[in-house]
């Protein structure tokens, strides 16, 4: 096989692998009625001027399934921690306790349980839409390469087997998110 067709399927593998990991970060913000420190990965809170990610602030936990708590390195930091994660928008309601901020996941209605699959499926389905174009990119650059039809269509070949497997992949990952949403 040509060094380019290699490179070419490398750079499409690459491409594929960020898709799906962009995927798995985008279902760990999927809340599935369990609390997870993860829920937070997004909160930015105002540390001495500048926006610095909660994690580094504080030390989350998840004492039980409905319960994360925030403990603050720096007690000033409270009020501040507690005020980011009112405004991350997140549908939590923090409680300041003086020694750190407590959040109780509500536990999630019929209603909401649909709404955060049909996130999932969107999710999946941007992923699926990244991996095909990745493909389609890899096969434009092969069509590009002076090589024998044989080796242009076995190319081609490679790369939509990549493209089905990359594409089961994201298929079992929403399977395995919607049974977890569903699971009461």
């Amino acid at each position: 096989m040509d060094e380019d067709v290699k490179l070419i399927l490398e750079t499409t593998k690459e491409g594929m692998d960020s898709a799906i990991d962009h995927l798995e970060k985008a279902f760990v913000k999927i809340r599935a009625g369990r609390a997870s420190p993860a829920m937070l990965s997004t909160v930015m809170v105002d540390y001495y001027g500048s926006q610095t990610p909660l994690s580094q602030v504080s030390n989350i936990n998840t004492p039980d399934a409905r319960t994360i708590s925030v403990q603050p390195w720096e007690k000033s930091l409270l009020q501040e921690i507690e005020t980011a994660i009112m405004h991350a928008n997140l549908g939590f309601n923090p409680m300041n306790n003086g020694e750190m901020v407590i959040i109780n996941v509500p536990p999630l209605t019929e209603e909401r349980r649909v709404q955060l699959v049909k996130q999932a499926s969107a999710e999946a389905e941007e992923a699926k839409i990244s991996v095909r174009s990745a493909r389609q990119e890899a096969n434009k650059e092969i069509k590009n390469l002076d090589i024998s039809e044989d080796r242009e269509k076995n190319a081609e070949i490679d790369i939509q087997e990549m493209t089905d497997t990359y594409s089961n992949k994201i298929d079992a990952l929403l399977q395995a998110k919607e049974a977890e949403i569903m699971k009461v």
